[in-house]
């Protein structure tokens, strides 16, 4: 057999588990937001909600005032800076300034590890009034049912730590609109399938983790987190590990990125990348499966445009678009349809994030440098000028 031959049969099994791929996406988005219920507290607990701050994102203002209108009586939004010349602080000071019963402001300049987010987070937690605790990405915004929807399932002492998925939810320009189909149609399904294939979810995700003061203490500490990439990740792992559950909420969070550039979607998606294989190791290369209308185009070249491949490749192209548009639906982000033409250049573009993220030990993380260890702890490698 040519080498022709066997790579047009390497093309197929990969286009063959590819559609089996998005099948399974395609039920496990279903099945998580069509026949489960959303829990909504009754009777909600205090919350402290902890935030970690650094610069200004798009719609920061936004962002920051939506946690401070909820519709829980008892709550408490603690911001983290390390720089008190960071010129967020100015407009955090004003927004406590028209919340004074629910925001405070916290310097934290202590620094107690390589992830500055994580050590922000540990002066914020010393700081915190309340069991019932949310670690929340500065970054997102959220309606006033937040807290009470997002925090309903700790009632239950066996759930530990529930988490959010997350996206874009009205995209402006090209970069947001790749980084929310990237987020809405391959990564929240994604995480729905790992978390059947792992009998529940064993990790978290970074923008919401709600727990409680107590599970953090018998997960080690947030001191076991502030060294590693992907503390989310760990967080989650470690109350797996401490007995507890991770719950997923059908609670989808607003991101806005707003101007955010391709280049700067491919780093941060990069560094994404190079996390999930430094945490999930051997199954990272399992991706490799889920480029169907990548390796559809390959074999539509190799085969030089034979009309049984290119059948093929339009057969890949409406499963995708079926999975996509359901996916779409079901996150509740229709605004994603008019940037339908751009999922090419998200597939291709995840595709090469994929095998750019294959190799290599560098990361770039909000105007650093940082090398992950053998053991995925992170170190200090260049420090940006900016």
């Amino acid at each position: 057999m040519g080498m022709l031959m066997v790579l047009q049969v390497l093309l197929l099994l990969l286009i063959v588990a590819s559609l089996g791929f998005y099948i399974v996406c395609t039920v496990s988005t279903l099945w998580f937001f069509v026949l489960r219920q959303r829990p909504d507290s009754t009777d909600p607990q205090p919350v402290s909600i902890l935030i970690p701050v650094c610069g200004v994102d798009e719609g920061a203002l936004a962002n920051w005032t939506s946690f401070c209108i909820q519709d829980i009586p008892t709550y408490e939004v603690l911001f983290g800076v390390m720089n008190p010349e960071d010129p967020a602080v100015p407009i955090l000071k004003t927004l406590i300034a028209q919340f004074p019963d629910h925001a405070r402001l916290i310097l934290c300049q202590e620094v107690r590890g390589i992830n500055h987010q994580i050590s922000n987070l540990m002066h914020l937690l010393e700081a915190a009034q309340f069991e019932r605790i949310i670690f929340a990405d500065s970054d997102i915004r959220v309606t006033p049912e937040y807290l009470r929807i997002v925090t309903a399932p700790l009632a239950d002492p066996a759930i530990g730590v529930v988490t959010c998925g997350y996206l874009d939810h009205a995209p402006k320009f090209l970069g947001a609109a790749i980084a929310a189909l990237g987020r809405g149609v391959d990564f929240i399904p994604s995480v729905l399938i790992a978390r059947s294939l792992d009998g529940g979810l064993k990790f978290a995700l970074g923008p919401t983790v709600a727990t409680r003061q107590s599970v953090v203490a018998n997960m080690g500490g947030l001191q076991m987190v502030v060294n590693r990439i992907g503390s989310d990740f760990h967080m989650g792992r470690l109350a797996v590990a401490a007995g507890y559950r991770v719950e997923l909420s059908t609670y989808i969070l607003e991101n806005d990125c707003g101007r955010e550039t391709l280049n700067q979607v491919f780093q941060r998606e990069l560094r994404w990348a190079r996390t999930i294989r430094w945490n999930r190791g051997a199954q990272y290369y399992g991706l490799v499966f889920s480029y169907g209308t990548v390796h559809s185009l390959l074999l539509v070249l190799v085969t030089g445009f034979q009309p049984w491949a290119i059948a093929l490749f339009a057969a890949v192209w409406l499963v995708r678009l079926l999975q996509v548009t359901l996916a779409i639906y079901h996150l509740g982000c229709p605004h994603l349809l008019p940037w339908l033409w751009a999922l090419p250049l998200r597939d291709w573009m995840s595709f090469v994030i994929w095998v750019a993220g294959s190799y290599g030990q560098q990361i770039y993380w909000r105007g650093r440098w940082l090398e992950v260890g053998a053991s995925g702890t992170l170190q200090e490698k260049i420090k940006a000028s900016n």
